[in-house]
């Protein structure tokens, strides 16, 4: 740990030491030359005071080819060796071929979300970025791409801003890349460098949908305001208590937010080399909030669309799973951890242990079904004891596909058919939302359990969909109501399971927290909230207030957070 700090203050101290030079920094003559100066201060990716209007248009593909000298990998925490599995191979990007269409100064990639490669460690997802013109360029036009990479058959995310200069012609420099944070509890790294280029000039025919689709995708995001002007738009409010470094440390950090009346107050966003330049585009990384968005959304469809579905039993539907010991287990079941089957009952035990590492590493179904049902024992009866699985999570993935399946056609597909289509694009989520990571082979299975991308601005709009929403959009209920308000601590004769502490329940694929004894409350005053491996946590206070955050050093605290939400509109009845 003291080793890793050294090398994060030794960092900022570099990128701090370059700022003045931003502009000589990424020069158009070192855009065009052949060697790495960096690293270079987030800001030199971004339009600088007196930027214009692109004089270029982009139209086409940019294919990325051989790495110039002097490019870094910076490693500041690498937990399991990643910097030297596979030769090395996380210190090189992936394949990088993207069509672009550009809307005014705006630059939109044809294909979002993790686009699956033949790295061995990593797939690229690229979002929406910028062109501008300024001086000193030669009459061509700076464009800016943010970009993650994210770990193959994983979640982690590691952000970074890509910039060249191109003109007509398919005139093209070579294209500078940075990473200087990311959402990754055991894999940090500062990267950097220089790549030549090809630009291929196209007229592409998704153009016109792709605009129309990014035009709406902004327009329908909720409004924000920096998370400093609650003191002015609520007088009294403390902002500091969201996101406090109390909490969390600002060098874990990746970002947070408070939705309160409507509008979305953000803050945090900042890297180890300057404020991340793209923040509304930077993708985060779901862990165990899909566990909620896709396990719970998705048997609160299907139970939408057929009630009975929650009581059906795993083994006629996962035929790994031995009807020996499967036969009573529900879908329901599993999305309470509750299948009865586990090694031990101490909290997490199961989960963080090293054999695990077979389920996570397997990146075909046979492998992961197979030990999600022939793993641990079974030790209790179904529905009575919870110990957390994201084993369970796969399984219930696996039961809800072939029972869709069984219902449409053996082709259909429950996440895209039971979540994308009807709740996704009906809340106007982004492109990247609408893809989930699978299994690498026929199956093609969603994890359930982790591995969806978000933007900042589908966090809220799916919190906002659970909480004020109540699980409707306009005047239809998509979702079972009465799983949602169980969820949510609002059916007191279905409060779901203790869930490793006497202050914590977990029920229909979401935690609850009792902060009587936090904010001195008279009664028992649960808060439904959403959980992530690493720290990532979505709040749903029952005042209507929204906190979440994302973060990477394994710290899940958010009583500040409760106490200021309480403060504007109170929710806990105080003891006299």
């Amino acid at each position: 740990m003291g080793s890793a700090l050294l090398a994060v203050v030794a960092v900022a101290a570099v990128a701090g030491s370059g700022t003045a030079g931003t502009s000589a920094a990424l020069s158009a003559q070192a855009l065009m030359g052949e060697r790495v100066s960096g690293p270079w201060p987030m800001e030199a990716f971004a339009p600088r005071p007196g930027a214009r209007a692109p004089s270029h248009t982009f139209a086409g593909r940019l294919v990325l080819g051989a790495e110039l000298p002097g490019d870094q990998f910076r490693v500041l925490r690498d937990r399991f060796g990643d910097a030297k599995t596979n030769g090395g191979a996380a210190r090189h990007l992936p394949p990088f071929d993207f069509a672009f269409v550009q809307s005014g100064d705006v630059l939109i990639p044809l294909e979002r979300g993790p686009v699956r490669a033949a790295h061995p460690e990593w797939e690229f997802v690229v979002e929406p970025g910028h062109a501008w013109d300024q001086d000193g360029d030669g009459g061509l036009t700076r464009a800016a791409i943010p970009f993650a990479l994210q770990e193959r058959n994983a979640n982690c995310l590691h952000n970074g801003v890509l910039t060249f200069l191109f003109g007509g012609n398919g005139h093209v420099s070579n294209v500078a890349y940075e990473i200087g944070k990311e959402t990754c509890a055991y894999f940090h790294f500062d990267a950097w460098g220089m790549v030549r280029a090809r630009y291929f000039p196209e007229s592409l025919p998704q153009a016109a949908a792709a605009i129309t689709a990014y035009g709406l995708e902004r327009a329908t995001r909720v409004p924000t305001r920096p998370v400093a002007q609650l003191a002015q738009d609520h007088p009294g409010v403390d902002p500091t208590q969201f996101g406090s470094p109390a909490e969390v440390v600002p060098a874990d950090m990746t970002l947070y937010g408070v939705v309160l009346d409507g509008t979305h107050y953000t803050g945090g966003c900042d890297t180890r080399l300057g404020r991340y330049p793209y923040c509304d585009e930077l993708d985060l990384p779901s862990y165990s909030l899909a566990k909620t968005l896709v396990g719970g959304l998705a048997l609160m469809r299907a139970a939408r669309l057929e009630p009975d579905v929650v009581g059906l039993r795993v083994s006629p539907l996962v035929p790994e799973c031995p009807a020996a010991t499967w036969a009573d287990v529900t879908l329901g079941n599993l999305l309470d951890m509750a299948s009865g089957h586990y090694t031990s009952e101490l909290n997490q035990h199961d989960e963080n242990s090293a054999d695990m590492g077979a389920f996570f590493l397997a990146e075909d179904h046979a492998a992961r079904v197979r030990y999600a049902c022939e793993h641990y024992p079974l030790k209790t009866a179904p529905g009575s004891t919870w110990v957390y699985h994201t084993t369970d999570a796969y399984l219930l993935g696996t039961a809800v596909a072939a029972w869709y399946r069984g219902r449409a056609g053996a082709a259909a597909d429950f996440y895209q058919d039971l979540l994308v289509d009807p709740i996704w694009r009906a809340l106007d989520l982004s492109p990247a939302a609408a893809v989930s990571r699978r299994t690498r082979d026929s199956s093609n299975q969603p994890f359930t359990g982790y591995g969806l991308t978000l933007l900042r601005d589908d966090v809220v709009k799916l919190a906002l969909f659970l909480s004020a929403g109540h699980g409707a959009i306009g005047s239809q209920q998509l979702i079972d109501p009465s799983m949602l308000r169980a969820a949510l601590q609002q059916d007191p004769t279905q409060p779901g399971l203790p869930a490793g502490a006497t202050a914590l329940r977990y029920k229909n694929g979401m935690w609850a927290w009792d902060a009587q004894a936090v904010l001195g409350c008279s009664g028992p005053t649960w808060i439904p909230f959403l959980s992530g491996y690493g720290g990532i946590i979505v709040a749903l206070f029952p005042n209507g207030i929204i906190y979440y955050y994302f973060s990477d050093g394994g710290v899940h605290a958010w009583a500040r957070a409760a106490r200021e939400a309480d403060r504007i509109r109170p929710f806990c009845r105080k003891a006299t």
